[in-house]
């Protein structure tokens, strides 16, 4: 249970910051036109901006990280179960303290958040998805 919930956390992190990290496009050029430096400060200008692919592909890259980043229409938190495939006493009982404690860190990451300017909600288990699906 530990190691799934620790993937889908991470794999749902990794989805719904791809454009708040990859949107930037020097962060994540979709393509370079001529191959990357070799020797590191050695590079100008001119040949960053000679590099990064064209604004047309900048643009398809972007979009696509921006559609990949979105919450699904389907969106389902971490540790719910809506299809009740659960029914037995002892499932029931370790699925109710799961969420419990995703309660605990998610009041916790609220707290943290109130003195913050952006607040980081990345790691807000209300905002993981139970899933690993795009």
């Amino acid at each position: 249970m530990k190691m799934l919930t620790l993937l889908s956390s991470n794999l749902s992190i990794i989805n719904s910051l791809q454009y708040d990290y990859g949107g930037w496009m020097p962060n994540t050029p979709i393509s370079l036109q001529l191959p990357p430096p070799t020797t590191k400060g050695k590079t100008s200008k001119a040949t960053m901006l000679q590099t990064f692919p064209d604004v047309n592909t900048t643009v398809q890259g972007m979009a696509t990280m921006w559609l990949l980043s979105k919450q699904s229409s389907d969106f389902v938190p971490l540790g719910q179960y809506p299809e009740g495939h659960f029914s037995e006493k002892i499932p029931c009982k370790l699925i109710k303290d799961f969420q419990g404690e995703l309660e605990g860190l998610s009041a916790d990451i609220k707290a943290r958040n109130e003195s913050l300017e952006v607040p980081y909600t990345y790691m807000d288990p209300r905002e993981l998805e139970n899933s690993v699906a795009i």
